[in-house]
Parts: C-alpha cells; sequence; structure tokens
C-alpha cells in the first residue's frame, strides 16, 4: 500500500509543478541571473595548490629488515571490495590534530584578523584518491596563491610526521606491553618447569615409553622364571614323595636319623645295647629269667637304654622321637635320605625363588597399569611448559622487534610532488551555476508555495470530491486545449458550440454527457426522477451548458424533454439554442403570454422553455404559486424536466426550485470555483434540505489530472475544434 502512496503524492505535486510552472520560471530566470551576474563580478579570484601523497601497502624498509611489517599496513577493517583504505588516510589528513597544526604552524587568518575555524579550512581543503593509483591528491583554494601552496605543503609534512610518529607510537606502547608481559612470562616458564621436575622426581620418571617398554620385557621374563621354578619344584617334589615312600621317613625324620647315625656317643651306646642283648638272648637260652645273671643283665640293658634315650634327647631336641629301633642308616638309605634333603633344600630355594619373582610381577605389573596415567600427566606438565616456553620466546622476539621497528622511524607514505604556487585563479563556472541555479529553485518553490497557498479555488476531480463530499455522477472534459483554468468573461467560444453532443456526438465529451445520463438513470431507479434542478456555486461553472447537453442526452433516448431556463438574473439558454427571449417563463408565470406559446421545439423530444424578459424582482416570481403548478404540469406533460437554475451563492433561486423538483444536480468546474463558495453552496443546500443527486466536475483538463481513470481515453480536442468552427463557417 506505500507504493500507492508515493504515487499519488508525486502526481499531485507534479499537477502543482505544471499548473504554476510560469510564474516558477519568471521567478527563477531573474533570480538565476543575477546570482550568476553577482558571481562573476563581486567574488574574489580563487587560487588553487595541489601535492600527491604515494602510499605502499607495506613499509618498504620493514619488508626489507623482516620486522614490524604490519605496522601501519594499509588495509581496510571491513573486507569488502568497495573499502578502500586510502580514504581512512584521507580522513587522518582532515583531522583535527593535522589540520590545526597546519593553521598554527603558518598562523592562518580569516578575513576578520581572527585564527582560521577548522570549519572553514575544511571547506577549502579538498583530498581525494587518485583512481587506479595508490596517490591522495590534496588541493587547498585561496585567494592568495602563495598561501595555497604553503597550506598543501605544510599539511602534507604535518601528516607524514603524524604518520611516523603513529607508528612509532603502536611500536612504543607495543615494547612497552611486552617488557611489562615478560617477566610474568618467564615466572609462568619456571613453574611450569618446576612441576615437571618435581613430577618426575616423586614417581621416578625417566622416560615413560621406554619404562613402558622395559617393564613389559622385565615382566614376561619374570612369568618365564616363574614358570620355570614352579617346574623344578613339582619335579623335586614328585621325587621327595618316591624316597619319602622308601625310607618311610618324612624329611625332619630323615634329618633326626642322620644326625642320629652319625653321633659316636648315640652309637657307642647303641653298640652296647646291642652286643647286651646279644649277651642277653645267650644266657636266656642257658638261665632262667630270674636268674641274678639275667636280672642284671637287663637292669644294665634298662639303664643303657636310659642313657640311649638321654643322649637320642640331646641330639634330637624331643622327648619320644619316631626313629627306626637301631638308630642306624644303611648305606642306601643315607645316599636316599641325602637325596631327600638335597630335593627338599632345593624345594624350598624354589618356592621361594618363585614367591619372590611373583612379587617381582605384581610390582611391574603395577608400575605398568600406572604409566597411562603418569604419561597423561607428563604429557600436560610438558605442554604447559612448551606452552610457556613457547610463549616468552615469542614475547622476547617480538621484543626485539619492537625494538627495532621503534628504531626505524618511517611511514608508509611519501610525498611525490610538493604544490607549485599556482599562476592562474580556478574558475568553478559549474558551481557557481549549481549554486545560482538552487538557490533560483529555491525561489521558484517558494514562489509556488505562496501562489497555491493563496489560491483556494478547486483545481482537480479529487480536490472537488473531497471539499464537497458529494457523489462523482460525471465528467465533463472541457473544450479548450489551455491548462489554465479561470478564462476571461468573454469566452473564446460561441454559445453554440457549447451543443457538443448534438454536434459532435462521436466525441469524448458526448460520451461523457451520456455516463451522466445512466448514471442518473441509475439513481432513480428506486424513486421516479423527473424534474431535475441543474446549479453550481458560482457563475461560469458551465452549469447552462451541462443542462443543455444532458437535456439532449435524455432527449436521444427518446425520452420528452422539456429544458427550463430558469436563470432570470444572467439567461443564457436562449443564446445556446439561438433563440429569439422575449417571451418565456417570466412572462408564463405573470400571464403575459400562453405556455404553449413561450415553448419552443428545437429537436426531436426536445422542447426548450427560455427565461424571457428579466424581471425586476426574480425571487418573487419563482417562489410563486404559479411556478409550482407550472412545475407540476411540466413533470405530467414530459418525461424529464431539466431546470436551468442560477448559481447558488448569486441567488437563492437554485435552493427554492429544488424544493419543487426531485433532485438538485451540482456542476463544479476546477479553476472557476473556489473551495470556500463551495463550501457555502453546499452548507445552503443542506440548511434547506435539497436532495442533492451529486455534483457533475466540468470543464476537466485531462493533462492537469493524475487519475485517467475518469476517461476513456486520451482527449485530443484538435480534431472537435476544427470540426466546429468549420460547421460555423
Amino acid at each position: 500500500m506505500e507504493l500507492p502512496e508515493k504515487s499519488l503524492s508525486f502526481d499531485k505535486y507534479w499537477q502543482i509543478l505544471n499548473r504554476r510552472w510560469m510564474p516558477a520560471f519568471g521567478i527563477f530566470l531573474p533570480v538565476f541571473v543575477i546570482l550568476i551576474l553577482a558571481s562573476s563580478y563581486l567574488k574574489k579570484p580563487t587560487y588553487e595548490a595541489e601535492g600527491k601523497l604515494r602510499f605502499q601497502r607495506t613499509n618498504t624498509t620493514s619488508t626489507l629488515t623482516g620486522v614490524g611489517q604490519e605496522i601501519g599496513k594499509l588495509e581496510p577493517v571491513v573486507q569488502d571490495n568497495k573499502t578502500n583504505p586510502l580514504n581512512t588516510e584521507a580522513e587522518v589528513i582532515r583531522s583535527l590534530p593535522v589540520v590545526q597544526n597546519t593553521i598554527n604552524q603558518l598562523n592562518l587568518k580569516d578575513k576578520e584578523g581572527k585564527p582560521l575555524k577548522l570549519k572553514d579550512f575544511l571547506e577549502n581543503l579538498t583530498v581525494k584518491d587518485v583512481k587506479g593509483a595508490d596517490v591522495l591528491k590534496v588541493s587547498y583554494k585561496d585567494t592568495n596563491p602563495e598561501i595555497s601552496a604553503q597550506v598543501v605543503n605544510t599539511l602534507m609534512d604535518v601528516y607524514l610526521k603524524h604518520n611516523v610518529s603513529a607508528h612509532r607510537a603502536q611500536a612504543t606502547a607495543a615494547r612497552k606491553f611486552l617488557e611489562k608481559q615478560i617477566p610474568n612470562a618467564e615466572l609462568v616458564v619456571r613453574q611450569a618447569e618446576a612441576e615437571l621436575a618435581k613430577f618426575k622426581e616423586k614417581y621416578k620418571v625417566a622416560s615413560l615409553q621406554e619404562e613402558a617398554n622395559k617393564a613389559v620385557e622385565i615382566i614376561t621374563e619374570l612369568q618365564k622364571q616363574i614358570s620355570q621354578a614352579q617346574s623344578q619344584i613339582a619335579n623335586a617334589e614328585a621325587q621327595s614323595q618316591e624316597i619319602r615312600k622308601q625310607l618311610g621317613m618324612n624329611p625332619q625324620q630323615v634329618v633326626t636319623m642322620t644326625s642320629l647315625s652319625q653321633t659316636s656317643g648315640v652309637q657307642d651306646i647303641l653298640k652296647e645295647i646291642q652286643q647286651l642283648e646279644s649277651q642277653l638272648a645267650s644266657r636266656r637260652n642257658v638261665l632262667q629269667d630270674t636268674h641274678p645273671e639275667i636280672l642284671g643283665l637287663e637292669d644294665k640293658l634298662k639303664s643303657l637304654k636310659e642313657v640311649l634315650q638321654k643322649r637320642t634327647q640331646q641330639v634330637t631336641g624331643t622327648t619320644q622321637p619316631q626313629l627306626n629301633r637301631n638308630l642306624q642308616l644303611g648305606e642306601l638309605q643315607q645316599q636316599l635320605a641325602a637325596r631327600l634333603l638335597e630335593l627338599d633344600s632345593n624345594r624350598q630355594g624354589l618356592v621361594s625363588q618363585s614367591a619372590a619373582l611373583s612379587k617381582l610381577e605384581t610390582i611391574y605389573r603395577q608400575r605398568l597399569n600406572n604409566l597411562p596415567r603418569l604419561e597423561q600427566q607428563q604429557r600436560q606438565l610438558e605442554r604447559k611448559v612448551e606452552a610457556a616456553q613457547s610463549t616468552y620466546s615469542l614475547l622476547l622476539q617480538n621484543l626485539q622487534s619492537s625494538r627495532i621497528v621503534e628504531n626505524q622511524n618511517v611511514g608508509n607514505a611519501s610525498m611525490i610532488s610538493k604544490a607549485e604556487i599556482p599562476d592562474e585563479p580556478v574558475s568553478s563556472p559549474l558551481v557557481s551555476y549549481i549554486s545560482a541555479g538552487f538557490l533560483g529553485m529555491l525561489a521558484a518553490l517558494a514562489t509556488i508555495y505562496l501562489l497555491e497557498v493563496r489560491d483556494k479555488s478547486i483545481k482537480t476531480v479529487d480536490e472537488a470530491r473531497e471539499y464537497l463530499r458529494l457523489t462523482l455522477l460525471g465528467v465533463i472534459p472541457s473544450t479548450s486545449k489551455s491548462k489554465t483554468f479561470i478564462r476571461s468573461k468573454d469566452e473564446p467560444e460561441t454559445y453554440s458550440q457549447r451543443l457538443v453532443i448534438r454536434d459532435f456526438p462521436r466525441s469524448l465529451i458526448s460520451e461523457s454527457y451520456r455516463m451522466l445520463r445512466a448514471n442518473l438513470k441509475f439513481m432513480s431507479a428506486d424513486k421516479e426522477l423527473k424534474v431535475i434542478v441543474v446549479t453550481s456555486s458560482v457563475p461560469r461553472e458551465g452549469k447552462s451548458t451541462v443542462a443543455a447537453n444532458l437535456a439532449i442526452a435524455m432527449a436521444q433516448m427518446e425520452h420528452k424533454v422539456l429544458l427550463l431556463d430558469g436563470d432570470l438574473h444572467r439567461p443564457i439558454q436562449h443564446k445556446i439554442w439561438e433563440l429569439n427571449n422575449t417571451q418565456g417563463l417570466s412572462n408564463v408565470i405573470v400571464g403575459q403570454v400562453e405556455v404553449a406559446t413561450a415553448i419552443n421545439n428545437v429537436m426531436n423530444n426536445l422542447d426548450i422553455l427560455t427565461a424571457g424578459v428579466v424581471p425586476p424582482s426574480p425571487a418573487s416570481l419563482l417562489d410563486s404559486k404559479k411556478m409550482a403548478g407550472l412545475i407540476a404540469n411540466f413533470a405530467a406533460n414530459y418525461d424529464f424536466v431539466i431546470i436551468d437554475a442560477p448559481s447558488l451563492t448569486l441567488a437563492a433561486d437554485a435552493a427554492t426550485l429544488g424544493q419543487m423538483a426531485d433532485g438538485v444536480l451540482l456542476v463544479v468546474r476546477p479553476g472557476v470555483v473556489d473551495s470556500v463558495s463551495a463550501a457555502v453552496a453546499i452548507e445552503l443546500l443542506e440548511k434547506s434540505g435539497q436532495n442533492v443527486l451529486g455534483q457533475v466536475v466540468n470543464g476537466v483538463i485531462p493533462n492537469n489530472e493524475h487519475h485517467k481513470y475518469y476517461f476513456l481515453e486520451e482527449y485530443k480536442l484538435q480534431d472537435s475544434v476544427a470540426r466546429v468552427k468549420s460547421a460555423n463557417t
């Protein structure tokens, strides 16, 4: 919805300009000429000096030294194809520090002898880039050619120094920042290294990867040794079991028996006991058991056994050893006993060795399981150390680079041409013309505004609809090619030329009247509409012409129509129809003539009753019972009665006739009626209680309207005017 509103506003302004272009041009031209002459003769000559600065994307010295290449690099912040970094440098040249320094060095003054203001300086300064080159052109205008050259050269010198100092300031700021950050970075490195050393010392870490590989190898070897020891233990156990079966003793018993068999005291008593037992056995064969010798031998044997038992206890350390009776081992038994003891000793050694190997394996396996966690911690600490060292090294390197850049004392701009003192003043006719044209346009627009403000007339169909708020029943184009609205009192065409619908039935105007007739027919669909009063707000709106052509349009539809000229102030219908006005409505009302005698038939189905002689008091005649009776009689005898009434602001006759009619048709002519008169007419119709059918906008010039839908086609008047003129010749 926004676009149509803008288009409507543009068309409205265009129509205003189309109406007021002649007085606007009449103001524009002298203002323009006066300003051009004033600028030519009163303005002092202006001289313009020009210098050029070249820019490099990166500084050549920095490129050769390899340090400080990023400082002063010409790159836009916004990365697009439209951004030119030279525009940034141009703004730096126009900045307050550079310009103010230039003003102070040259001690520039204005016309009043005061220090030149920044605004005045910038108005004469021009800084722009040279298309296709990394060059800025600096120019300055002044009435003094020497000052213009001095300003350009001083401004470029100040900028170049500012460029170098700005780059140096960046390097200095970077150096100071780095000097503050390096001690902190060094402290971070030391802390990271201390944490890594503490970690290695705590967990005995040398090389975790090598340790992991070595641990795997050791665990494999330990598992192999454990397997071998367990195999040997099983072998020794089997052999020991076999020897135990043969000896019938366990290893402890074997040790005891071996000790007893190798103890001389035990063996000597044992031999004595054996000898005594042999003697006792032999003597029992001879002697009785009660024989004193037998008893003596038994007592001696008993005593020896007690001694043997005591010595055995001393050797074995037990009171009741489970030993062989003879307490002696044979040579084979001694070998088996020695083998059993050897096997038992080896088994014990192998068991201890296996346990030690298993324990060692467990230790290595636990260490191996902890290695991933330790390795992760070590990597984190090493990365922390590397990051700290890298940051520290980078800061040291940048510190050294910033010191070098700070001492380079170079920028990325250089002067390629100084400003020379100009010999001839610069003339800027285009600027003068533009300024004069702009001021002239302002004067012309002001003229248009004043004319529009003072002009209260209704100018277009839309304004008529807006001000009157009546139904638009018809739009009648103008019969004149002129775009002016208000005509002179003497109309250019004759009265007979107004009957367009009769003389030019195929013209656009005729179609407009037929459209008006059709709209009235639609309005009378519910209520019979026979008597119609045609009036206007002010004179010269063409109400009589509309009434005459509307009557013809109705008559052409084979309706019996009476056209009644009710304007007893300025009757026109008799002029339009070229009739004699000696006998008419006024004569009929006063009874001087009969109605049938006064009515004139002008064409098929159309009769005319002219106004007659102008009476001294038209209102009294029209507001009479005789007039009411006549209208009632006409309505009974005719299909339609069209009454041409006076203008509403001229007399109250139209309101009086409207009370006797079925409806009032208001004719509005753009450029003739003003909004005040139209408002008065509408108020009069409302207060008198008239049945206002609607409005007919007459004399519309199509080119002055911004809505073309009011017309069937573009209206070309030349043929119509030519045919009217040929018909009168």
